[in-house]
């Protein structure tokens, strides 16, 4: 079995909005760390997962830089050899959703872009709104202590309609080992309006463990997308007083074990 450098994390999302009216959900979730350059190989490897064609996981390489993008890494280290961060792109991993089924809703994607010492040299968050416009946040990798970082930029794109189309976004990393950690707060002029973050724990990436997730339940397709929209139909029935009623389905008890 080969032992890719590529990775998969098992956690939970945490998602709370504390303006216009308070909400707060957390649910499971499963993400890929994808090696850029290890796509090929991974493509050719396992069976449960493709590059660019219909699998039951796939990255498809214009999910992460729009229809005209052909190869992730090529268009990555372009963008940011172009602002003059080249030393930067000696390996870039991103963090991210893949599509089940043909199905993706990736809001973030995150790249951690190492230099050829293997250090951390750059955090790059790809954000998507629901309309598929996206904006690339280039932040220098200052660390705090080991694999911990923090900081801020402005937020240039509308994402919600709860939200302004300006504000400032706080980011707090723990970055890809053991564990990750990726929290985004949203300050706007009158405060904190949103806090997330998604906390999760290495796994091997095989079949067997795309298989697991998908058994689970713990994955995009009946998560992120679902979960974003029952928050945004509660906040409307609350904020407007209209009583329909929302039914959701029950989860799928964890097997968190199973594979190591």
């Amino acid at each position: 079995m080969t032992d890719f450098s590529s990775k998969a994390y098992e956690g939970t999302v945490l998602h709370q909005r504390l303006r216009p009216q308070g909400h707060r959900f957390t649910y499971r979730l499963f993400s890929l760390l994808i090696d850029l350059d290890e796509l090929p190989l991974l493509d050719k490897s396992l069976r449960l997962f493709s590059r660019n064609r219909f699998n039951l996981f796939s990255f498809h390489d214009r999910d992460y830089g729009g229809e005209g993008c052909t190869d992730t890494a090529v268009n990555v280290r372009g963008l940011l050899t172009g602002m003059g961060f080249g030393e930067a792109c000696a390996k870039i991993f991103v963090l991210c959703y893949p599509r089940i089924l043909g199905y993706v809703f990736n809001p973030i994607s995150t790249y951690f872009c190492h230099d050829s010492a293997g250090e951390l040299k750059l955090i790059v968050y790809e954000v998507t709104n629901t309309h598929y416009e996206r904006k690339w946040y280039v932040i220098p990798a200052e660390a705090r202590s080991e694999r911990t970082y923090a900081h801020s930029c402005d937020k240039e794109m509308y994402v919600s309609p709860f939200t302004t189309p300006t504000g400032r976004y706080d980011f707090r990393i723990v970055a890809p080992g053991k564990d990750v950690f990726i929290g985004i707060d949203l300050v706007e002029a009158d405060g904190r309006t949103l806090a997330t973050h998604f906390r999760g724990v290495e796994r091997k990436l095989t079949d067997g463990r795309l298989l697991l997730v998908e058994v689970k339940g713990a994955h995009l397709a009946t998560t992120v997308d679902t979960q974003d929209k029952v928050a945004c139909a509660t906040i409307w029935a609350q904020a407007t007083g209209n009583g329909f009623v929302l039914v959701v389905g029950g989860d799928v008890a964890a097997i968190d074990d199973a594979l190591g």
